[in-house]
């Protein structure tokens, strides 16, 4: 299985366009960020553009998309904020699952949520997909206290719920992105981290699963 993942896109819907024309995947991971306070109809347009190239999205909602966008990737069947979703078959059954928003900060960004409920939607989505053979936890935010979570004054702010999830249940891959200067790979334990990078300067992470998991940042 190839998976193809893009975070904080924010209206830079051509970039994703080309990669899209360009890289065969069986799963596109939209992380996060699709819009910067964009309408449900100004997502919902940008999401019908990926899906003429590639029908197999699934989304979560970063903190500068709006709560009211998780409502809109429900009725497009994509969502899997606090929900779970098992791809493939019986040798290589894949599960995905993820939490929208981004944790409570100083800048009061538009889609914001506590420690408590990032951890409730995790554990949520996480209960559907238990029984998958191979786990890929999409949280927006990245873990607390990992290469991924600093940024450029050189603090670590990212999501201690998501931290203590990984360490708990020990996914096998987390898609992440939100601190766009953090791009990068990291691990915690045996879970490979990724941190996509902003999608609107082309960038984007090829995650394949075969074997063994292979990430590579594009």
């Amino acid at each position: 299985m190839r998976i193809l993942a893009f975070t904080d896109i924010h209206g830079a819907y051509t970039k994703v366009e080309e990669v899209l024309g360009k890289e065969q995947a069986d799963v596109v991971i939209i992380g996060g960020d699709l819009t910067t306070v964009g309408s449900v109809k100004e997502a919902e347009g940008a999401l019908q553009r990926f899906q003429a190239i590639n029908k197999n999205l699934l989304c979560v909602a970063g903190n500068m998309d709006l709560p009211t966008h998780d409502d809109l990737f429900v009725r497009m069947g994509m969502s899997i904020n606090g929900r779970g979703r098992m791809i493939g078959d019986a040798r290589q059954l894949v599960g995905f699952f993820g939490v929208s928003g981004g944790p409570k900060s100083p800048l009061h960004t538009p889609y914001e949520i506590s420690e408590d409920e990032i951890a409730r939607r995790a554990h949520a989505g996480y209960s559907e997909v238990k029984n998958s053979k191979l786990k890929v936890f999409v949280p927006h935010m990245p873990p607390f206290g990992t290469k991924v979570d600093i940024v450029h004054s050189g603090i670590h702010v990212g999501s201690v719920a998501v931290r203590n999830f990984i360490e708990d249940h020990k996914p096998d891959v987390v898609i992440c992105g939100h601190i766009h200067e953090a791009r990068g790979q990291d691990t915690i334990e045996k879970t490979l981290i990724v941190n996509c990078g902003p999608a609107g300067r082309g960038c984007c992470a090829v995650v394949d699963i075969n074997e063994k998991v292979v990430i590579t940042l594009r």
